[in-house]
């Protein structure tokens, strides 16, 4: 089994998983990408993290090329799912089991995939940050640190967006530690040699993310404030 990104719009990833020939995806925001990738593979399923229209806007002409394949999704994205999900849900999908947890906060229905060692978070999660809280529920997002938190350190951190060096910046700022520093730097790297900086991992997260690293729900709304305004 691999896990691939497909790049779309300017920095969005469409996580595409590969299993004898057979793929999943993972919010396709844009369709196009998605099916210059297919090629002579068969698609079987589109996971659908939460109703942002960067993240849904593909799926409707791909299942218009590919009418067999199945649609995961919230409620807030009912209209285009086949399967609608909810927090404890477990499916399989080419042997492997996916267990969905309720992340809400950046949107009210918001949900993330654990597929093994494998999570696939949408905008719930950052590498070194976490999404902005359009629902303005500070408590839920709160909440949804805390949950990724509690997970493995092993745990990979697939992400729907490259933000790294953005965020990176703005933690340096606040918390200017070794170890962000070390981060910052290999980010950096990556992105002058044109490199995704992802995935990362929960115990990596635990490091350098500050919405995570949060006390208390106020040092959590005090952070997610600055970040927006950064």
């Amino acid at each position: 089994m691999e896990i691939k990104a497909i790049s779309a719009f300017s920095d969005n990833y469409i996580w595409t998983i590969i299993k004898n020939n057979k793929l999943i995806f993972v919010d396709t925001g844009q369709a196009q990408p998605v099916l210059d990738f297919i090629k002579d593979k068969e698609p079987i399923a589109i996971l659908l993290t939460h109703k942002h229209d960067d993240h849904v806007g593909g799926v409707i002409e791909i299942k218009k090329k590919y009418p067999d394949i199945k649609v995961y999704g919230p409620v807030e994205t009912r209209d285009l799912n086949d399967i609608t999900l909810k927090d404890g849900d477990n499916f399989q999908l080419l042997g492997e089991n996916f267990k969905v947890i309720e992340t809400t906060g950046h949107t009210d229905y918001h949900i993330s995939y654990i597929m093994g060692d494998n999570l696939f978070c949408g905008d719930a999660l950052f590498l070194a940050g976490c999404g902005r809280v359009f629902t303005g529920d500070y408590k839920k997002s709160y909440e949804s640190m805390k949950k990724f938190a509690n997970l493995d350190d092993n745990i990979k951190v697939y992400a729907g967006h490259e933000y790294g060096l953005s965020n990176l910046k703005f933690v340096k700022s606040i918390m200017n530690t070794e170890e962000v520093i070390r981060s910052y730097e290999e980010v950096l790297k990556k992105n002058k040699r044109g490199q995704i900086t992802l995935p990362s991992t929960i115990g990596q997260e635990k490091k350098i993310n500050p919405f995570m690293m949060a006390k208390s729900l106020e040092e959590f709304i005090k952070l997610r404030k600055e970040k927006d305004n950064f």
